[in-house]
């Protein structure tokens, strides 16, 4: 009896080291998180390096287009994303079903008019042709981008719903080509004139403060976002990421390497 007593209490103890240290490996987990190429990815490799300081473990995926992050956090292939603008996660959420939420503010990449012809938007000519993303939001901005530039009037003032059905004044008989946002930097030499995503832009070598024609204004509400799913709305752990993400040494080092061609939003 005494060496079953022994033998259940060893037992016991020993359930008792492993829960604990189940506990202390889910705090040390990895977190994954998704970006675009470019100044999310350059961000967050910041914000990774910051955060290992403080015991979290951080691996960065890079993605090429706007649609896979999404898919990949709703998969639970991801912990969180870094990449779009509110009105773009509204739309994936509400089309696509997803239960995705916003859990703070990131940075904001002002988009830019750019043209390899012409510098002076008062000499594009009648019938030139315009390149917009086509993903829905997106292309609500650029147009809302064209408008502010004098090219075109949207229906209502515009919005960031607006499409090209809404150019209620269109003088110059522009003729819009929707393309992959991915793709329009690569474009400039096809079109006349492109409304190109400031990751994107750099990318391709394009300095929005020096090469843009146009640059959308700065109390743009298209300021990027920190996704989780819904159910990681409250995760400590990826609050204590976020919190790395809007230090005031991210902040600098924004400031530092984009030189306000891009900026905190935090």
């Amino acid at each position: 009896m005494k060496k079953l007593v022994l033998a259940l209490t060893l037992v016991a103890s020993l359930a008792l080291l492993l829960a604990g240290c189940g506990s202390s490996g889910s705090d040390n987990k990895e977190i994954t998180v998704g970006v675009t190429a470019g100044p999310h990815a350059q961000v967050m490799d910041y914000v990774a390096k910051e955060a290992e300081k403080q015991g979290l473990k951080v691996k960065v995926v890079e993605f090429n287009d706007y649609v896979q992050p999404n898919r990949a956090l709703e998969n639970k292939e991801l912990s969180a994303n870094s990449f779009q603008h509110q009105p773009y996660l509204d739309n994936m959420v509400k089309n696509g079903g997803m239960k995705l939420v916003s859990i703070g503010k990131t940075i904001l990449l002002p988009m830019g008019l750019y043209s390899n012809n012409y510098k002076d938007l008062t000499k594009v000519p009648n019938g030139a042709t315009v390149a917009i993303p086509n993903d829905p939001t997106n292309g609500g901005r650029a147009l809302l981008l064209l408008q502010q530039a004098g090219l075109i009037t949207l229906k209502d003032g515009g919005s960031p719903k607006s499409t090209v059905a809404d150019i209620t004044s269109n003088p110059k008989q522009l003729q819009i080509k929707e393309l992959e946002a991915a793709q329009i930097a690569r474009s400039l030499n096809d079109v006349d004139i492109a409304c190109v995503n400031t990751n994107y832009a750099l990318n391709a070598g394009l300095n929005p403060l020096k090469d843009a024609v146009v640059v959308e204004s700065k109390d743009s509400p298209y300021a990027n976002v920190f996704v989780v799913r819904e159910a990681d709305k409250d995760n400590e752990t990826i609050k204590k990421l976020l919190a790395v993400y809007q230090s005031e040494g991210t902040k600098k080092f924004i400031e530092d390497t984009f030189k306000g061609s891009i900026i905190p939003a935090f």
